[in-house]
């Protein structure tokens, strides 16, 4: 199962964070909403990268800049 090394889910990304990040899921309806809108966007890069689905490499990009914008603002708010 290669495809599983594209995977990004936070905890793994993080480990420092891991209990965190599940204690501002459950409390921040921010940080829920940001980290739902990030697994979306990781599972949508994994499918075009798997060619489960397929798009232009403009869209893949796109999505890829998404992760990680989402993926800043979600460290931003588990450090402060």
């Amino acid at each position: 199962m290669g495809h599983e090394l594209d995977n990004h889910p936070l905890a793994s990304d993080f480990p420092e964070f891991k209990d965190k990040i599940h204690a501002l899921k459950t409390s921040n309806t921010h940080f829920a909403r940001l980290h739902r809108e990030y697994e979306e966007v990781d599972k949508a890069v994994i499918r075009l990268e798997t060619g489960v689905e397929h798009g232009s490499d403009a869209e893949i990009e796109t999505k890829k800049k998404l992760r990680v914008l989402l993926k800043d603002e979600l460290y931003a708010l588990l450090k402060a």
